[in-house]
């Protein structure tokens, strides 16, 4: 019971000191619902303190409201259909990086990837299986980086890899263990099994870098990967 050992009330009448406390109280269907608990001292014409009360509010729609908002925000910033960090999440990393690697002079690596020939999978076996195989690709990804590295869905059938603490050797090496998990990934359909691969540009932040020069970089070495044959990693 609130009012056994952390009273607010008990404990203004003992130190003279009003309340504010927001607690979890027991609603007669059984739920608890949370409740704003004030108190104040109360005192006679003379200024004597002759007493304390304590007034309970509802604050249940106020609750309600802030975790909405709180979802809403967590929404902003995921994509629905494969829930990894969108663009709005993506470049504020990118920027915390830069800030990281001013500060701290530790590296990180970007990892531009897109889907080859993806535009086959929604025209032969309809969007809906495009959308599956977008879901199949994030959850390889998302279950394949360190837990400290970010990846995010860019837009489209593009994903990026932000890669922290790496040289270009190791750059590689992460971006190449990524295409082939994806490539040997799978999606059940009908009666057949669709896999897809993906061409992927890997470079290093500079410092002189942007994230639109960094970015638009990756972007440039992975149209050379689709160039080259697709399936297959550029270094840049």
């Amino acid at each position: 019971s609130m009012c056994m050992s952390n009273c607010p009330l008990f404990q203004t009448i003992q130190d003279h000191i009003p309340r504010e406390n927001e607690v979890f109280l027991k609603h007669k269907l059984g739920h608890r619902i949370p409740v704003m608990v004030r108190t104040t001292l109360l005192t006679d014409v003379h200024g004597k303190i002759i007493g304390a009360a304590e007034f309970f509010t509802d604050i249940s729609s106020q609750a309600t409201m802030q975790e909405r908002l709180r979802e809403l925000e967590l929404l902003a910033l995921l994509d629905p259909l494969t829930q990894l960090p969108n663009r709005n999440h993506i470049e504020p990393e990118l920027e915390a990086r830069f800030q990281e690697m001013q500060r701290l002079d530790l590296h990180f690596g970007l990892l531009f990837l897109d889907i080859d020939h993806f535009k086959k999978i929604n025209d032969t076996y309809g969007h809906p299986a495009g959308d599956q195989m977008l879901q199949v690709v994030a959850r390889t990804l998302k279950a394949a980086v360190r837990p400290y590295d970010m990846v995010g869905r860019w837009g489209g059938e593009e994903f990026v890899g932000i890669i922290r603490n790496v040289d270009l050797p190791h750059l590689e090496e992460i971006g190449n263990r990524l295409r082939e998990l994806i490539g040997n990934s799978s999606l059940p359909h009908h009666n057949t099994v669709l896999q897809v691969t993906v061409s992927i540009g890997a470079t290093l932040a500079l410092a002189r870098d942007t994230i639109e020069s960094l970015v638009r970089r990756a972007d440039a070495l992975m149209y050379i990967s689709k160039q080259l044959g697709r399936n297959r990693l550029t270094m840049g």
